[in-house]
């Protein structure tokens, strides 16, 4: 049995969605990367503060396109531009934490009855803890970087491919 075909979106219901995703998006960006740079800062990383920071404007530059939409302005680059800046810090940063592994701050840890597992996983990988702690962050920010071209990619395309929907919808909204 055959599932009915739905109408392709009218350009104003496609426009909404756009400018809700967005917003949403945007300020999920903005609150989340902002929320980890004032943690970064106070706890005197300044590397973790200005990446945040960084992060923080991609959030801010989908809201502006966001912005511009609702006003019957294009802002269909400002949105692409947000995912695809977003994703370029993203996987600078993971480029540089994998160049300069910083597992010291794990160390202190690593003592008494709480490292015996971490000890024993070491030693059937052989390795030393250090090794292991190193090669574990080098997998999550491997899958970071996955993640990101996965999500960041997607969020792009699904702008790129609602480019010309909006720009009718824009042209409607002006007449």
């Amino acid at each position: 049995m055959a599932t009915p075909m739905k109408p392709p979106l009218l350009p104003a219901e496609a426009l909404k969605r756009v400018v809700r995703v967005a917003r949403f998006d945007g300020m999920s960006v903005l609150s989340l990367s902002g929320g980890f740079a004032l943690l970064s800062a106070g706890s005197k990383d300044v590397t973790g503060a200005v990446i945040g920071l960084l992060i923080a404007g991609a959030g801010a530059l989908e809201l502006h396109g966001s912005q511009l939409l609702r006003a019957g302005a294009d802002g269909m680059r400002w949105l692409i531009g947000s995912q695809l800046y977003l994703l370029g810090i993203i996987l600078c940063y993971v480029g540089y934490r994998l160049l300069h592994p910083d597992i010291a701050w794990m160390m202190p840890y690593m003592s008494g009855e709480a490292a015996e597992p971490f000890k024993e996983a070491a030693a059937q990988q052989g390795m030393s803890v250090p090794q292991l702690l190193t090669a574990a962050m080098e997998m999550f920010y491997i899958l970071v970087a996955g993640l990101t071209i996965l999500y960041q990619g997607a969020m792009a395309l699904y702008y790129v491919r609602r480019r010309q929907v909006v720009t009718v919808a824009l042209q409607e909204y002006l007449e």
